[in-house]
């Protein structure tokens, strides 16, 4: 073998950890901003495709091409929506559960974006959130939420046997 097809070889044995790293991240993250310019809380899901596919796969029982098929990302954006749920504690210390609208999802390079809004309602001064999506398939899933309110960030890490987690915005 020459030396130059041993290098060649050797770039590609060391590669290959890097490959399977590429796969499944296992994380996801969700925003949710309080938009002062629409007036609506707006709640972006970003998952990675690769993630996507992998997991629709055991939840179908089926392969998902979410790349190329509209149909795929309406049934996977399907599976986020009673996946993650918010409630609201409101000042007057009512709770109410949010009914969320959903908005559409996209592809944007190596990332699936699902989208929901609800109208912002400015007494909420506590948020109750359950976040299951992928947790369902992968025990070790780790969901990120970012919640933004008022030039504030506050952050919840769904992991572990975390199904509902609870963030104080602030009076």
């Amino acid at each position: 073998m020459s030396s130059k097809n041993r290098f060649a070889l050797l770039l590609l044995l060391m590669a290959l950890p890097l490959v399977g790293n590429a796969h499944q991240q296992k994380t996801a993250v969700t925003r949710v901003l309080f938009n002062p310019n629409t007036g609506n809380i707006e709640i972006m899901h970003r998952f990675f495709v690769h993630d996507a596919e992998h997991a629709a796969t055991q939840i179908f029982g089926e392969r998902l091409a979410l790349m190329e098929s509209a149909e795929s990302r309406r049934l996977f954006s399907n599976y986020v929506l009673n996946r993650f749920a918010m409630e609201a504690t409101l000042a007057n210390g009512e709770h109410e559960e949010l009914e969320l609208s959903f908005v559409g999802e996209e592809i944007d390079g190596q990332y699936l974006w699902v989208y929901q809004e609800i109208p912002n309602n400015s007494a909420i001064t506590e948020l109750t959130i359950v976040n299951l999506t992928l947790r369902d398939v992968w025990p070790d899933q780790s969901n990120l939420v970012n919640i933004e309110r008022e030039g504030e960030i506050y952050s919840l890490t769904f992991q572990g046997s975390d199904e509902v987690l609870s963030v104080s915005l602030g009076a």
